[in-house]
């Protein structure tokens, strides 16, 4: 068996849509929920996609940006 890429990780790859859909629900642009929680839009937008791993921090602060428990993230 091949070794698993970060970007086909189906954990990072759940939690960004996760994200992506409160988000949406919430009606809130990428660009803003990046700017609220002082992150880049391109960053943002890796972690919607599953691309990037992110650090405990970037999912506290995501899930105040959101205003949702971190457990509704993941």
């Amino acid at each position: 068996m091949g070794k698993l890429r970060r970007e086909d990780d189906p954990l990072l790859q759940n939690l960004g849509k996760r994200i992506k859909e409160i988000r949406l629900n919430k009606k809130i642009s990428q660009a803003n929920l990046a700017l609220t929680c002082e992150m880049d839009k391109s960053t943002l937008s890796k972690i919607e996609s599953g691309k990037v791993n992110i650090s405990y921090l970037i999912l506290f602060r995501l899930s105040k940006c959101l205003e949702v428990p971190m457990s509704e993230l993941i």
